[in-house]
């Protein structure tokens, strides 16, 4: 109650103030923009500052980050993208990928240059005194001109979960700076990240959420805190940090453009510098340490198959980093006009360090204490390895112009574990007229053959050892999409071809399947408007040959309707109800000691919609919503499972608000 009179308490002291924000904003504001870097040289790929209003309120709840999303079911928490076309290949350090759409990393950090400071706040709350989940987020952004900018980022999330022993404590902070010169740019950020998040292992019955009566003597409803999990005493932790350094030296030339004389009393000649070439230096520091305990031994004996280092509870600890250095030079795109495109050629060094848990324990004999698993292999696996790579690759872009725009890349490894890697991307896309409206095509495609991750051919841990010999993984993928503005129309079309795909089997250990798995994807947005009424919907078809591999739903749909309307002038309110929805198939499933998902093939989850009744307002800069998120739970069935014995949240009240600070 205090949250929510906090909060109120604020809209009401914010809405003057923002009202008259609102008025006097300037052209110098809305000229703001933001972008990311494009790999590897460093380029900027347009970004969008998000301050939209539509679903403002949809990351907040846990198993919609996409439409089809595997999730442990608290937010802040490990899953797993079941839209396959979207989901990231694995990281050179895996446990980070459970937990991917919350880590602050190189491929999602954006830059601004909001020409004045800006600051965005925002602040999400849901839950009673045990089920509490608050998220708190800051951006900054400030130019000291026009050419230098520095950036802050805070991200703070507590969640104590709708059942026992799930609470997520996730907090993530970041600094960034950037320099836009005529001869020199620079961009830089440092991210650092800490994850604490409890593990209950699933419930011990899913009858607990299908039929409680059964298991409680008749009693048709429980409290989600009081159902029985596997695990209690179970954490994984998760810290980490990114540095990041692009520059860039510009050779090229003034070009003088002199007086207008049709302007009286014009006198000033006006320089532009024209760069031609381009020297670049990016340096990457990534590192990352990863820590599971379990200190109930009797729910552990239960729940693990092999205990190989000690009975008497689990500390594992696996750590990792890289430093990288890329040298490379670019022609640049536009210069003159037979400059179409921007070509660049670069190096890379890549040094990486792996650390493993300590493994005292002897193979054999009567010095290995009774009890533990018998070791799996006649040698131990080192505890420190250390990888030396060298790629060189090249770059050919087309930013600009609307008739036809490229992006194509190749990279190729030529010294250690990268030895003989191989990796080409392209896009291509034109944009034409099309009954009045802009029309745009891209195809896409790419190529790669290259090597597992280290850590998936050596590993020790207190309840997996693995040692695996496995070959290069190789994808070919091919697609394309078609954007109609007019009709509201998106369509994705793609397929891919993967050899030696890397999984998890039933027994949670890599493996790998030497044969050939296609995958099949098409995804259809399509959106309808009458007046006020809107109705959004996102349909995507996919399918895989050998579904025990490569486990997917094959149709999932999201579908939002909803009335947008503007009160007395000022206020923007979008109000509606939305729908998750996929079929069943064979859900992976979760390993907490070493946060992956791996397949299975007796259980099905699926078939279930999820849905939100929600009001999301945006006031001038603020955006705010109230939702009551699974508003159907108990109306359309009760297996709400979004992994096998991990239910989703049930019903729930959400509330949060954002403020854009313009100052």
């Amino acid at each position: 109650m205090k949250r929510l009179i906090g909060i109120a308490a604020s809209l009401l002291i914010l809405f003057p103030t923002l009202a008259k924000a609102d008025e006097n904003e300037t052209e110098e504001e809305s000229s703001s923009y933001a972008w990311t870097i494009l790999q590897p040289l460093g380029l900027h790929e347009p970004a969008t500052i998000d301050t939209a209003m539509y679903n403002y309120f949809r990351p907040f709840v846990a198993s919609q980050q996409s439409i089809a999303y595997a999730s442990t079911g608290n937010l802040g928490a490990e899953g797993l993208n079941m839209i396959l076309f979207d989901r990231k290949p694995m990281s050179q350090f895996f446990f980070r990928d459970a937990l991917s759409v919350w880590l602050p990393m190189q491929g999602n950090h954006k830059f601004y240059n909001t020409r004045i400071p800006m600051t965005m706040l925002s602040y999400n709350t849901s839950g009673s005194h045990e089920t509490g989940q608050d998220r708190l987020q800051a951006v900054f952004s400030g130019n000291v001109n026009r050419r230098l900018q520095f950036g802050a980022m805070a991200d703070y999330l507590y969640s104590q979960g709708s059942y026992a022993n799930q609470a997520v404590k996730d907090f993530a902070w970041g600094l960034s700076s950037s320099y836009m010169g005529d001869r020199y740019e620079m961009q830089l950020f440092y991210n650092h990240y800490g994850f604490t998040n409890q593990e209950n292992g699933g419930i011990t019955d899913d009858l607990y959420i299908i039929d409680p009566a059964v298991l409680q003597g008749g009693t048709p409803t429980i409290n989600p805190k009081s159902i029985p999990t596997r695990l209690s005493g179970a954490f994984n932790r998760l810290r980490g940090e990114e540095f990041y350094l692009n520059q860039r030296y510009k050779v090229g030339y003034w070009h003088i453009t002199p007086p207008n004389d049709t302007i009286p009393g014009d006198t000033i000649e006006h320089r532009t510098y024209i760069p031609v070439s381009s020297f670049i230096w990016t340096l990457n520091f990534n590192r990352s340490n990863h820590i599971f305990d379990n200190t109930n031994t009797t729910q552990g004996r239960e729940f693990w198959e092999n205990t190989y280092l000690s009975l008497n509870g689990t500390h594992d600890e696996t750590s990792y980093w890289s430093l990288s250095n890329t040298l490379g030079i670019s022609l640049l795109e536009g210069f003159n006009k037979w400059a179409k495109a921007g070509l660049g050629a670069y190096i890379t060094h890549e040094i990486r360090r792996y650390n493993q848990t300590p493994d005292s324990i002897p193979i054999y004999g009567d010095d290995r204490p009774s009890g533990l698993t018998p070791y799996p292999f006649d040698e131990k696996i080192a505890a420190r390895t250390t990888e030396n790579l060298v790629y060189v690759g090249g770059q050919l872009t087309k930013q600009t112009g609307r008739l036809l725009r490229y992006n194509v890349g190749a990279r190729f490894g030529l010294l250690g574990a990268a030895a003989g890697d191989i990796r080409i991307d392209g896009e291509v896309s034109t944009l034409f007229k099309l009954f009045g409206d802009s029309v745009r095509i891209t195809g896409y495609g790419n190529f790669s053959n290259e090597a597992v991750p280290y850590l998936m051919k050596e590993y020790v841990s207190n309840h997996f050892i693995w040692q695996n010999d496995f070959g290069k993984t190789r994808r070919f993928k091919v697609g394309g999409y078609l954007s109609l503005p007019f009709s509201g129309t998106y369509l994705n079309v793609g397929v891919e071809n993967i050899q030696n795909l890397l999984y998890f089997d039933s027994r949670s250990l890599p493996t790998q399947e030497g044969g050939n798995v296609q995958v099949f994807s098409a995804s259809l947005h399509q959106d309808f408007q009458y007046k006020a009424l809107n109705w959004r919907n996102r349909i995507t078809y996919q399918t895989t040959t050998n579904q025990a591999v490569l486990p997917a739903p094959k149709l999932a749909i999201y579908s939002n309707l909803y009335l947008q309307f503007r009160v007395v002038k000022v206020l923007d309110v979008q109000f509606g109800i939305d729908c998750d929805y996929y079929t069943k198939y064979y859900a992976p499933n979760y390993q907490p000691a070493t946060m992956t998902f791996s397949n299975q093939q007796e259980l099905k989850v699926g078939n279930y919609p999820f849905m939100n009744l929600y009001v999301n307002m945006k006031l001038s800069r603020a955006r705010f919503y109230v939702m009551m998120s699974h508003i159907n739970q108990g109306l359309m069935g009760k297996r709400y499972f979004a992994l096998p014995h991990y239910p989703m949240n049930p019903r729930r009240f959400q509330m949060g608000i954002s403020v854009d600070f313009a100052n």
